[in-house]
């Protein structure tokens, strides 16, 4: 993903729309804010179709316009009316070939080269799909990539290709189980005993993990983008962040403006978030039995960041559930879990020993989780690690509303 620069789904779709448009209808470029609602809405060469109002596009372009990426100019002729250029090819040094590829990867999702062929006439001449491919690696290789290319889907012959400017929702296959993998294995000897071992380990670790992984937020736009977004519709109303660790997520929820406490099982790693963070609350405790806050109907976001990943199958159901039931109405709840098909055991951890399993979870298993809870508006992105600054593992992020 482009280094500080994430576009979220409204902001895709807008930024495509301007980039289409300018060049298939220049006379009428830039455009007013109803064409634009038009070009975001339409029907055809559109994946998802939308229904934006005005008054969500306006507050975007206002957005974008703070952002650089839009430029507000007046109507040169007739009636004083605003309109609206985009800047993105400029932000990025587009070459002409990249600008189309871009335009349509914003505006339809992940596609195949040839799909993206077909897709570009009007936008750009490629000569064939091979021309495509060679333009989307140069893409893939440039020191901050514009796009990666996806695992193949059964019975596809042509891997997609997605771009890196925001999260987009990509229906990859759910490999299939490994044989052998029992995420019940961590109850073998009972849920308090794992929670012992858990609480044991983070307490051995708690310095080195605030000294190590500590500012690691720095080295993840995504995580930051995802971040700012739930204290945003937080609003006044508090948020917790639950399994806070050294506190990194929820100071960073409080410097967005969130009313923020972390709550967390290790008591050292409390008082690390103590001492690093004095300005916010942090307390020791269990996710299973969270209240909620004193002063308000409920949390008006939970964030669990990793919380779940010591979790048996059996207990991501009633642990999501738990945590919706203290949201208040029109409360948020953001999960980042580790996915996939395996418990990982680890006997050491920067440096030190423990007796810890981490366990990767089914894609379907938490969406079912969090639907189950009665969660709506569920959003959900998968992304593959940051070299350098995480372990080998694909991170799912979920996002989802109390009705």
């Amino acid at each position: 993903m482009i280094d500080e620069l994430v576009l979220d789904s409204v902001d895709q779709r807008v930024l495509g729309a301007l980039l289409e448009k300018q060049t298939t209808v220049p006379a009428s470029y830039p455009m007013t804010l109803n064409a634009l609602r038009t070009a975001c809405n339409q029907t055809s060469s559109r994946d998802p179709v939308t229904d934006y109002d005005e008054p969500l596009l306006l507050e975007r372009m206002k957005s974008l316009k703070e952002r650089g990426l839009v430029r507000i100019v007046w109507a040169d002729r007739g009636p004083r009316t605003l309109k609206y250029h985009q800047l993105l090819d400029e932000r990025l040094s587009l070459q002409p070939d990249e600008r189309a590829l871009v335009t349509v990867l914003l505006l339809r999702g992940p596609q195949a080269p040839g799909e993206l062929k077909t897709r570009t006439d009007r936008l750009h001449a490629f000569a064939d799909r091979e021309e495509v491919e060679a333009v989307l690696r140069r893409m893939a290789q440039l020191p901050t990539p514009l796009v990666r290319e996806l695992e193949r889907r059964p019975g596809q012959h042509d891997r997609r290709w997605v771009h890196l400017l925001g999260p987009v929702a990509v229906d990859q296959p759910v490999a299939a189980a490994t044989p052998g993998v029992d995420r019940e294995s961590v109850l073998a000897a009972g849920p308090a005993a794992r929670d012992a071992k858990v609480v044991a380990a983070y307490d051995a670790v708690a310095s080195s993990y605030a000294d190590q992984l500590g500012d690691e937020l720095e080295r993840k736009p995504f995580d930051r983008w995802l971040l700012d977004r739930v204290a945003g519709l937080a609003g006044p109303l508090p948020v917790i962040d639950v399994g806070t660790g050294p506190g990194h997520v929820a100071a960073y929820l409080a410097r967005a403006g969130a009313q923020v406490t972390g709550l967390d099982l290790s008591p050292a790693m409390v008082d690390q978030a103590r001492g690093r963070f004095p300005d916010v609350t942090f307390s020791t405790g269990s996710f299973s039995n969270l209240l909620r806050p004193p002063a308000a109907a409920g949390w008006g976001a939970i964030t669990a960041w990793y919380a779940l990943v010591h979790l048996a199958d059996s207990e991501l159901s009633p642990s999501v559930a738990s945590l919706a039931r203290v949201l208040a109405p029109g409360g948020w709840l953001a999960l980042a879990l580790h996915r996939g098909e395996a418990v990982h055991h680890t006997s050491e951890l920067l440096g030190h020993e423990v007796d810890l399993d981490f366990v990767l979870h089914d894609l379907d298993d938490v969406l079912a989780a969090v639907r189950g809870a009665g969660l709506v508006d569920v959003e959900w992105y998968l992304r593959g690690p940051y070299t350098g600054a995480e372990v080998e593992t694909e991170r799912l992020y979920v996002l989802a509303r109390r009705p």
